[in-house]
């Protein structure tokens, strides 16, 4: 477990951060906006569940939070220093987990006969929202992995993690009685 006694350390002042391996980097490296995005789309996915998100949906949310800091903590160790500092990874069945939650709202869901415009209710909203910087997380993922390996299923987890933002979000405003909103290509 993490022990945290002091918030602030005055060791960034000079534009540097410690990787959890203890390497300093800029605080512009990829890696560390990286994982920076992630930490941004836990907060993201925390608003939409204090924004009213469904009760029957927070559960998978909640576990979603959790498996983020491991993906966080898979990002901040380099590859080559997780023999000697075994820490919390994205593992297959995690990816898998949300390919079951997918497939589980997904059939209780409208097929798509449009794309759909970020709405509903505010909860649902925010899961678009969310959605969106879980892309920006993944293109952050996979621009440092052209650099620097990365783990073999953090961006198989955010792929599908910004999926099961898409369906979540769709779940949620049926939920909400509001449903999807269309968008028109033909009449704007």
């Amino acid at each position: 477990m993490v022990r945290i006694n002091r918030v602030y350390t005055r060791a960034g002042d000079t534009g540097t951060t410690a990787l959890g391996g203890g390497q300093r980097v800029p605080k512009e490296s990829l890696r560390i906006d990286a994982y920076g995005t992630v930490d941004e789309l836990n907060s993201v996915i925390g608003v939409a569940v204090a924004a009213g998100l469904h009760p029957s949906m927070r559960e998978r949310f909640h576990i979603i939070q959790q498996v983020l800091f491991n993906l966080g903590s898979d990002l901040c160790i380099l590859e080559e220093d997780k023999e000697r500092l075994p820490v919390p990874r994205i593992e297959p069945r995690h990816v898998e987990q949300l390919e079951q939650w997918i497939d589980e709202w997904n059939e209780e869901l409208e097929p798509l006969t449009s794309f759909i415009l970020p709405g509903g209710d505010l909860a649902a909203a925010q899961l678009h929202v969310a959605r969106t910087v879980c892309r920006r997380a993944e293109r952050g993922v996979i621009a440092l992995s052209r650099q620097e390996p990365v783990g073999a299923q953090v961006i198989p987890y955010l792929n599908r993690l910004s999926d099961f933002l898409f369906v979540a979000a769709r779940y949620q405003a049926k939920l909400a009685g509001i449903g999807d909103i269309t968008w028109d290509s033909r009449k704007y």
